[in-house]
């Protein structure tokens, strides 16, 4: 079942790529809202969407700057966390989806848990393959970032552009701690690259890298949130991450005790290479919440 490529204009002007399928036989199937990672796009779902869509509404979005969403120049946009959570909330609002699932992964953590404090209720179950919550899961490969919090100095946003937005280490997001490297398909990363590379997009990511750090700050608050709401939880975990490493999954047992937490023998970009696997965990899980 291929998904249908759509835009939408939301937030004064942002036109939002989005990739959707649902069901033939169920137009109201229950949706599940799919948020991709850094440095990727809903195009990272492209595999995932047909399995997923044999029983629900599948909505993937591209977050602002990243993938073919588009922000006029003119709108001035704020590249925060906090601004992408609001584009995602006017993104739902303008289809009407008022209740919903979330596969969230790495950048789609923070946008959804910022989600998740305004709107608590409307969340019904959360999968998170490698979206992180805890202090705890913040991997080594952090470091560079960590110290340009620390400084916010020239020099370290620098030495983070030339660290981290390059060809080779956009690869080696890929890549590294997955058992199947060679499996990985080669247009994943060459297409991340290039759009990386339009105009002005090293600035966005520099301006996200930074305000990551109000990501942490909330961990406590989407840490209660966790313990109030009691939502169901399902961590699958590439367990050889370099950025969220597996202390971050089992901490959501310390707010969610009965959350399944699955470790899978792959790196950061799980999905590439476990897609089935991680498919028939959603689905029966998803199965115990609808």
């Amino acid at each position: 079942m291929a998904a249908a490529l759509k835009s939408i204009v939301v937030d004064s002007g942002i036109s939002v790529f989005y990739r959707t399928a649902s069901p033939a036989d169920n137009p109201d199937a229950p949706t599940i809202l799919l948020l991709h990672g850094f440095p990727t796009s809903s195009h990272q779902y492209r595999n995932l969407i047909p399995r997923l869509a044999q029983h629900y509404r599948v909505i993937a979005p591209d977050l602002p700057g990243f993938g073919f969403t588009t922000v006029p120049a003119e709108r001035k946009y704020t590249y925060t966390f906090a601004a992408l959570a609001r584009t995602i909330g006017a993104f739902l609002d303008a289809l009407s989806i008022t209740s919903f699932s979330a596969y969230i992964f790495d950048y789609g953590a923070p946008v959804l848990l910022r989600l998740a404090l305004e709107r608590p209720t409307a969340i019904k179950a959360i999968v998170t393959q490698n979206g992180n919550a805890y202090e705890e899961g913040l991997g080594a490969a952090w470091a560079p970032i960590q110290k340009y919090w620390k400084s916010g100095t020239a020099d370290d946003r620098a030495a983070v552009a030339t660290g981290v937005l390059t060809y080779d280490t956009t690869k080696w997001q890929y890549t590294h701690g997955s058992r199947e490297p060679g499996a990985i398909a080669p247009e994943t990363y060459t297409l991340d690259w290039a759009l990386l590379q339009r105009p002005g997009n090293f600035d966005i990511q520099l301006d996200l890298f930074y305000d990551y750090q109000n990501n942490v700050a909330l961990y406590p608050q989407f840490q209660e949130y966790f313990r109030k709401s009691q939502v169901p939880l399902l961590a699958v975990w590439g367990k050889h991450d370099a950025f969220f490493i597996p202390p971050g999954a089992e901490a959501f047992k310390r707010d969610l005790p009965k959350a399944e937490v699955i470790f899978l023998d792959a790196g950061h970009f799980a999905g590439e290479t476990e897609t089935s696997e991680i498919a028939e965990l959603m689905l029966k899980f998803l199965k115990k919440v609808y």
